[in-house]
């Protein structure tokens, strides 16, 4: 089991921070503007709350768009979902057998590692976007690391992963996770 609580709440508190003039901006995902973004990870956020609970539904069995139209009042209730998604997998039976998000089943555990890892990485793209600071505790770090090196050991996944960027082995925690991901740490908007 991992605590998401302390980077779902550091993504929450990015989301509430984006002003509408931000919201037309480019972001490190090339497809995305702010506005899908933050969609996303509105989107992104209850899906995994209901993969939490193996509420299968809607929002567990369709792959995420890309959209930028956000839900009316998304500055309050996108940061609620993210409250709401680390508070679902911090119950120890979200971890426990299978899941499904996005249309795909698998074990719960590769669902929360998955959850986890779109929050730290899209709240780097929102921070980035934005020109906002951005941290995460390294207990977070250490614990997506693993997930983000299997996957760059592969060939990018269309829409997920492109090919990894190269970083010094000394590079910070952050850095090595993002450059894994296939998005330049340097990347401003």
């Amino acid at each position: 089991m991992i605590d998401m609580t302390s980077a779902c709440a550091g993504t929450a508190d990015l989301v509430r921070a984006v002003g509408d003039d931000e919201l037309a901006g480019p972001t490190p995902c090339s497809e995305m503007s702010v506005a899908a973004l933050v969609s996303h990870l509105g989107g992104l956020a209850a899906a995994f709350t209901a993969a939490a609970a193996k509420e299968f539904c809607e929002l567990t069995d369709t792959p995420p768009e890309v959209s930028d139209r956000l839900d009316d009042g998304w500055r309050t209730s996108y940061p609620e979902r993210l409250t709401a998604m680390a508070a679902a997998w911090n119950d120890p039976a979200a971890w426990e057998g299978m899941s499904r998000a996005g249309g795909v089943d698998f074990p719960a555990e590769v669902g929360g590692r998955i959850a986890l890892t779109e929050v730290v990485v899209h709240g780097w793209d929102l921070a980035r976007a934005t020109g906002r600071p951005y941290a995460v505790d390294d207990d977070v770090l250490a614990a997506v690391l693993p997930h983000v090196t299997e996957f760059a050991a592969g060939p990018p996944v269309e829409g997920l992963f492109a090919a990894a960027v190269p970083v010094n082995d000394d590079a910070p925690l952050l850095d090595r996770v993002i450059a894994l991901t296939g998005r330049d740490p340097a990347w401003t908007r």
